[in-house]
């Protein structure tokens, strides 16, 4: 087997580690799922899945992120290429927020989880760090006399992510819905300074 065969194997099985976690969590919940059953649902061995992941949070974390940079940057690419850059993120995330419902039970636990261990904390921020990047990847076309080092994608991206952080920080104290303080967040966003 080549090189990049066996390289393109083990990202497939860590994808499917993943994939397999978030979803096990987003049904049962985190405390509710074990290792075992993340391993089997994945058909993979136990001592497989630590081979990819030190921890079911870790699986997890990486299962949710590529699910929600996957559905932000698909939902911002089909807005309309008349959009400005406030009005895609604001349409994208419109699109998307009646899913965080359904797994708002499942983000509570892993952030109150994130927030008693360093370790995670640092892997959240990793996380947070893709999400900015997708996103800016995603917005960069829409932007006019775009350069090679053009810092308005990146920091579109790092605030888009904020609106989020702050909404999930204020819903985590105060209660209420998730998906309307998203939304009220990133449509605070307009206009934006650095868009033009």
């Amino acid at each position: 087997m080549s090189e990049s065969l066996r390289v393109r194997k083990r990202q497939r099985t860590r994808e499917r580690i993943a994939t397999s976690a978030a979803q096990l969590v987003m049904h049962n919940g985190l405390s509710a799922t074990t290792v075992e059953q993340i391993a089997e649902a994945a058909d993979v061995a136990r001592a497989t899945f630590f081979r990819y992941f030190e921890s079911k949070e870790y699986a997890v974390a990486e299962g949710f992120t590529s699910t929600w940079i996957a559905a932000i940057t698909d939902a911002l690419r089909r807005q309309p290429v008349d959009l400005s850059v406030n009005d895609a993120l604001s349409a994208a995330f419109a699109e998307l927020t009646p899913g965080f419902s359904v797994v708002e039970s499942s983000i509570a636990e892993i952030e109150r989880q994130t927030r008693d261990s360093l370790t995670l904390r640092a892997w959240t921020l990793l996380c947070y760090l893709n999400f900015e990047t997708a996103i800016a990847e995603a917005i960069a076309p829409r932007l006019p006399d775009l350069t090679v080092d053009d810092p308005r994608p990146r920091l579109i991206g790092a605030l888009a992510m904020a609106s989020v952080r702050i909404s999930i920080d204020d819903w985590l104290r105060d209660g209420g819905s998730l998906s309307d303080r998203i939304s009220r967040a990133v449509n605070s966003m307009t206009p934006c300074p650095i868009e033009n």
